[in-house]
């Protein structure tokens, strides 16, 4: 059977070509998914600076959401100081560094903020000069409270040697003067102060966070990590501080997991990254979350590609296996011989397709590095493992798609099948037709969501109902276009041009084959339409939100010194013509809620406001009032409002950003959720629980005068680090303003696109080129080339036209009510361009993969032709 379904397929190298094409790219696509979700698991952020230190105490940077992934936790939480000394004291310990991290940054000669990596933590004690792996020192360490040291790669930037004089705003102090003692040549040493100035300075010494560090790191001696790492879980322990979840992974050196006290984790290998940079470790959660998001619909455009590729195959050669039924093969040889066929040709374009997609999984990773979506650290995790659920997920799909295109062959009796193997089936199946409609009334009962959720996750919907709207028209559309053909045909006037004639009757008597090709070109326009204009009408809606609810006309920003100076907000209150300021700044929660019985964890952004926000800020409230997001309160959208137990004066179950468990009490419902979020904590509820502590931002309503922003002007000029800027930088919903996500959707567009519209050329030029045998006996007939290819050439053309026509019709009602949801008005945001341009593309593919295989086989003798088919 293997040997005939070889020799078969080398009389069908056209058709084949088409099924390979699909195999290849589908590959390529779902391996590059593949490897952006196994890196979501498995990789794993370098430690950074703390390589030196075998293993770290710390809190825990994740919070477990049950069944679901672990949600990344960004900001950096609090360990007890005194567990340094007692960690010290453990066998095999050679150093216990108490490591901490604050807002820190020079100030060149002319006053200007020296870049750094991450200006929040860029100060640190000089004990952590220890954590670092070969520190090259040049100078002493500082001592007094006006010394400091400087890593090499700051010190160059500003010009500055050992022994000059600097000016180091730090935590949100004035600028101040320090000597410079040291160099350290490291990656990522920082600023660094002796230590005791550096638990002054970071407000370690009184007030909330006083007695506490970042994270204990031991430095151990050679070998000893495994059993450092047990006793130091065992210490904990004996503190009686809880109960914690070890996060440490097994190493080289061998490390294992056990439980270890309240909110704190022993980390060893591997997972110390996450606990040196635990904002960039939820770049991790971001791939799992972009490649599950994408899964879905390259499955759904995979299926259907090769279900299409694979039908127009295996139609080609139905007189081949009618002929086999005829001379005694069983059904189950026949699908048998069908799927061994499509097999080999997967297995042999499946492999360049792995490949492919290994390569297309870094370059989508250097566009998530280059948007800022993800950190240069973070790699990509590269194994077996995308190949081999490469290989299964298509091995299964073509063994499917193949039998079920060889079925209605193989089941008819042998005399039927070689009668209908020179025609299609005179009446499409009227399962088949219902089954299709019911998939687009689906389509279009899903569109509604839009209506019910203005949220991203409800645009969404628009894309997905488009796709399975298209997929109901590939099962109704024998029908539809029989009808079509059957309705052309009756208004055919006399005297009707032969091609006009020969185009309709092909219409009327190859309804299958015409509507593969048009459901296959209709999907491409609903693809490109649905996933497009969702996404630019999102962005337009968000744009529209911020827009209509910021009445500050100036934003307020330090983004070099790690957050705004203390007294900042009061000197922009005091200055001439101001009349509101307010400190705005975000952070992440985590909402806990129950869903009809079953508990929810949806992770988000949230504002972080005072009561003064009302002053520069519109939210669209609806319920309450911002001027009461004082002390344990929190504001939130309409939609967090109608989950269970949310609404205005209920408490919700939040965890903050550093894993802080609360329960605010809901003092406001705003509408504006797409652009300013889900939830706005009060200045009193987040204080304490940032990274830096610092606000980020202040946002200023003038009386609009000339005057006002000169005095800003000045203010911001006369401060280093800090930046002016206009809150309304442009409309906000054009392309050119769209953030680093929608880049990245549009990318994967264009690419699914790419792929979508190759497999469709493959197959209309398969389609084509099996109509040799028909070609040539119009030719013995008495037709000439001239007339084949105007007849054809109308073919292309009503393929075009219905492919658009319904592709339209598919897109209109879910981007209609999409725009209704959105924008409250009945048509979505977007290029202008976009339909011209998705127009020009199925018209030009349509007639140029029909237009070249026709010429070609205008080019053989009919009667050669003729026997090559037989």
């Amino acid at each position: 059977m293997l040997h005939l379904a070889v020799r078969m397929a080398g009389h069908r190298i056209t058709a084949l070509l088409a099924v390979a094409c699909a195999v290849l790219g589908g590959a390529a696509l779902i391996t590059g998914t593949g490897v952006m979700a196994e890196s979501g698991f498995r990789s794993q952020l370098p430690a950074g600076r703390l390589a030196g230190a075998e293993v770290v105490v710390s809190t825990e940077q994740s919070f477990d959401s049950g069944p679901d992934l672990p949600i990344a936790l960004p900001e950096r939480g609090r360990v007890p100081a005194e567990l340094v000394d007692e960690l010290a004291q453990l066998p095999g310990v050679t150093a216990a560094v108490g490591d901490i991290g604050f807002p820190a940054a020079l100030l060149d000669g002319d006053g200007r903020v020296v870049p750094t990596e991450d200006p929040r933590t860029a100060g640190h004690g000089w004990s952590s000069t220890k954590l670092l792996v070969d520190a090259k020192v040049d100078g002493s360490a500082p001592a007094g409270t006006g010394e400091v040291a400087l890593d090499s790669a700051t010190a160059g930037a500003a010009g500055v040697r050992v022994g000059d004089r600097v000016e180091v705003v730090v935590a949100g102090r004035a600028a101040a003067a320090y000597r410079v003692t040291a160099l350290v040549d490291a990656p990522d040493a920082g600023i660094l102060f002796a230590d005791p100035t550096a638990v002054r300075l970071s407000g370690r010494a009184d007030g909330e966070r006083a007695g506490t560090v970042d994270l204990v790191a031991l430095c151990t001696e050679p070998g000893a990590e495994a059993s450092v790492a047990a006793a130091a879980r065992e210490k904990i322990k004996d503190t009686a501080k809880g109960t914690a979840k070890d996060t440490s992974t097994s190493t080289g050196t061998g490390t294992g997991t056990n439980a270890a006290p309240a909110g704190l984790v022993v980390s060893t290998g591997s997972e110390r990254g996450d606990i040196a940079s635990p904002g960039a470790g939820a770049a991790r959660s971001l791939l799992i979350l972009l490649a599950s998001s994408l899964a879905g619909v390259i499955m759904l455009i995979i299926g259907f590609v090769l279900a299409s590729a694979l039908a127009v195959s295996i139609g080609g050669q139905r007189r081949d296996l009618a002929l086999m039924r005829a001379v005694g093969a069983t059904p189950k040889q026949i699908r048998r011989l069908a799927a061994g066929q499509a097999s080999i040709i997967a297995a042999v374009a499946v492999v360049p397709g792995v490949g492919l997609g290994y390569l297309l999984a870094g370059q989508f990773r250097r566009m998530l590095v280059d948007r800022g979506v993800i950190p240069e650290a973070l790699p990509l995790t590269f194994s077996p493992l995308p190949a081999l659920a490469t290989v299964l997920l298509l091995g299964l799909a073509v063994q499917v798609s193949a039998r079920s295109a060889a079925w209605r062959t193989s089941r008819m009796p042998a005399t039927e099948a070689v009668a209908e193997s020179r025609s299609e089936p005179r009446t499409p199946s009227r399962m088949r037709a219902r089954f299709g409609l019911l998939l687009i009334v689906a389509a279009t009962t899903l569109s509604v969501v839009p209506l019910l959720s203005r949220t991203v996750l409800g645009a969404t919907a628009t894309s997905m109902a488009g796709i399975i709207g298209a997929i109901g028209l590939a099962l109704s559309g024998p029908a539809l276009v029989r009808g079509i053909g059957d309705a052309a045909g009756r208004r055919l006037r006399p005297g009707v041009s032969a091609p006009t004639w020969l185009a309709v009757s092909n219409i009327r008597g190859y309804a299958l084959r015409l509507s593969g090709v048009v459901s296959a070109l209709a999907m491409a326009v609903v693809f490109v339409l649905t996933y497009t204009l969702a996404q630019t009408t999102v962005m337009s809606a968000t744009a529209q939100d911020t827009r209509t609810g910021t009445i500050a006309q100036q934003r307020l920003t330090a983004p070099g010194l790690g957050g705004l100076p203390a007294g900042t907000l009061a000197a922009v209150t005091r200055t001439s013509g101001v009349e509101a300021a307010a400190p705005v700044s975000d952070t992440t929660v985590i909402r806990e809620y129950k869903q009809f019985g079953d508990p929810v964890v949806e992770s988000g952004s949230a504002m972080i406001l005072t009561p003064a926000a009302s002053g520069v800020l519109d939210l669209g409230v609806r319920d309450g009032s911002l001027a009461e997001l004082t002390g344990d309160t929190v504001a939130v959208s309409t939609e967090v409002a109608r989950s269970p137990g949310s609404g205005l004066g209920s408490r919700i179950t939040l965890v903050l950003g550093d894993g802080t468990r609360v329960s605010p009490e809901v003092v406001a419902v705003y509408d504006r959720a797409l652009g300013f979020g889900p939830l706005a904590l009060s200045h009193d509820l987040a204080e304490g629980h940032t990274t830096a502590g610092l606000d980020q931002s202040v946002l200023v309503r003038t009386d609009g005068t000339d005057a006002a922003q000169r005095a800003l002007t000045a203010l911001a000029a006369a401060r280093p680090g800090l930046a002016l800027e206009p809150t309304d930088t442009g409309s906000g919903g054009s392309l050119s303003d769209a953030p680093p996500e929608v880049w990245i959707n549009l990318a994967l567009i264009v690419v699914l696109l790419g792929y979508l519209l190759l497999s469709i050329a493959n197959k209309l030029v398969a389609t084509t080129a099996q109509r040799q045998g028909e070609i040539a006996t119009l030719r013995l007939n008495g037709t000439t080339p001239r007339q084949i290819l105007s007849m054809m050439r109308r073919e292309a053309a009503v393929i075009g036209a219905a492919a658009l026509t319904t592709g339209l019709l598919l897109s209109a009602i879910p981007l209609a009510l999409l725009g209704i949801g959105f924008l409250d008005r009945p048509w979505p945001a977007g290029p202008v361009w976009l339909l011209p341009a998705v127009a020009l593309t199925v018209i030009c593919t349509a007639f140029i993969t029909v237009e070249l295989p026709t010429r070609q086989a205008l080019r053989t003798a009919p009667a050669h032709a003729l026997s090559a088919r037989e």
